[in-house]
């Protein structure tokens, strides 16, 4: 999980001096809570390498998906080529 810093004195400061009217103790606090929820969020977040591993694990499932498509295609299509063959051979005889 990727780490994020809040710097809560810096937060604090800038609210007073924006004008904010509560005591610093106040802004300290509110930041410190706003830490907290950020803190807590993140946890939630899927980071670069998160993605990845899920990109692999899908790429995986989707080349295993494939290849089955591809031996149940030769294997229909090899049984299209022996009752083609079977018909051929039926023909020629009848003829």
């Amino acid at each position: 999980m990727a780490a994020i810093t809040f710097d809560t004195l810096k937060y604090a400061n800038k609210l007073k001096a924006a004008g904010a009217e509560s005591q610093i103790a106040e802004a300290e606090a509110e930041a410190e809570a706003l830490a907290e929820v950020f803190e807590l969020n993140l946890k939630e977040v899927a980071t670069r390498e998160d993605l990845k591993h899920m990109e692999d694990r899908l790429n995986e499932r989707l080349d295993a998906r494939l290849l089955q498509l591809e031996q149940r295609m030769i294997i229909k299509l090899g049984g299209l080529m022996v009752v083609a063959i079977g018909a051929v051979a039926t023909l020629v005889k009848i003829i």
